[in-house]
């Protein structure tokens, strides 16, 4: 399954529950029996007064997790056109709930999210309440790319980031450097990804009796002292005046237009911005400006049940197999979008992939 589960001493008879991705070949992307795997774990150890604090890593040097497995997924979805795959179903609602789990975990969370943390990775780093980067962590939403959206939360931390950078980094997939996410709260803690072993040694030494939280919250502290001198450069911040300018226009054709303009901008992140945007699907541009539009009035569970909708829409409308073929499949970066035009795509297929895709009650209803 991929997922290794280890339960180390700690003071006073308790336990530090230790859960690591393990598919390294695959940067750790989440398959469904990793998913149900740790869900059922994470259960178990919220559920048991001897774990006093949970850790989720990621094995390999290169990645926490580079986001879900959705070769699988797309295969079924060019085998049934127009259908939504059983698998479909089964891996968006376990994904959703796994993320929601830990969104409301009664227990302290801390997530280790060096290198590579994109899709289903920031889903459950987002998710945590205590989010430590390194150095050299480098988080995104790529789904542009693959003609999805940003789900697995997306909708709920992009569009709470400051002024158009949700909208921006949703459009055009652009990395976030550790910098940037302790910047836009995407992060808490920065540590060197020589001090995971300190990190857990420190924890197991905690009274986790009385004053934990004050006592978790001075280790921390003391441990990012050292690594807060490594830290690169800010990316976003500084461009948010230009960014909300940018995209300071009244619907996605003209977010579109103006960040495709940017790939002979002088500023070279932005024209690799406008690059990846002029690459990418522009249905994907449609329902990102739509949800997260929808996803500020929204509670975190509307969010999910939101995007579960979407995903399964995705998966019976030709852009999303076609992406991930050309991106993860065959390779060839040559994508043929059904709808190739932004402005030209029809309004009852952006507000058909937020339609019920079910009958009866929500499938999320629970959340």
């Amino acid at each position: 399954m991929n997922v290794q589960f280890e339960e180390r001493p700690a003071q006073h008879g308790y336990r530090i529950g230790i859960a690591s991705l393990d598919a390294e070949k695959s940067l750790n992307a989440l398959s469904l029996p990793m998913i149900e795997a740790l869900d059922a774990k994470l259960k178990a150890w919220a559920d048991d007064p001897g774990i006093a604090c949970v850790m989720l890593r990621g094995n390999g040097p290169k990645a926490f997790c580079a986001g879900g497995d959705v070769v699988q997924l797309v295969h079924q979805c060019r085998e049934h056109p127009g259908e939504i795959p059983p698998l479909a179903r089964r891996f968006f609602a376990d994904e959703y709930r796994l993320d929601y789990r830990i969104h409301t975990y009664p227990k302290p969370f801390i997530c280790w999210a060096h290198g590579h943390v994109l899709g289903g990775g920031m889903g459950l780093m987002q998710a945590a309440d205590l989010r430590i980067v390194t150095p050299g962590s480098r988080l995104g939403m790529p789904e542009v790319n693959i003609g999805l959206y940003p789900d697995v939360g997306g909708s709920w931390f992009l569009a709470r980031l400051p002024g158009k950078l949700g909208l921006f980094l949703g459009l055009t997939a652009s990395s976030i450097n550790a910098t940037d996410a302790l910047q836009l709260n995407l992060a808490d803690r920065v540590l060197l990804d020589s001090q995971q072993d300190d990190l857990l040694s420190g924890l197991a030494q905690l009274n986790w009796q009385e004053h934990s939280q004050q006592q978790l919250h001075s280790l921390l502290k003391a441990l990012e002292n050292q690594a807060r001198s490594e830290l690169p450069e800010a990316q976003w911040l500084p461009r948010r005046e230009r960014i909300d300018e940018l995209l300071d226009v009244p619907d996605l054709p003209q977010a579109w237009q103006a960040i495709s303009a940017l790939q002979t901008d002088s500023d070279a992140l932005l024209a690799r911005a406008g690059k990846t945007l002029a690459g990418g699907c522009p249905l994907t541009g449609h329902l990102v400006w739509e949800q997260i539009k929808r996803a500020r009035q929204l509670s975190l569970a509307e969010v999910f049940r939101m995007e579960y909708a979407m995903s399964l829409n995705c998966c019976r409308h030709p852009e999303f197999p076609e992406g991930v073929r050309s991106r993860l499949i065959d390779k060839d970066h040559a994508p043929h979008w059904h709808w190739p035009d932004v402005a030209n795509i029809p309004q009852q297929v952006i507000d058909a992939h937020f339609a019920p895709a079910w009958d009866g009650d929500h499938p999320l209803a629970d959340l």
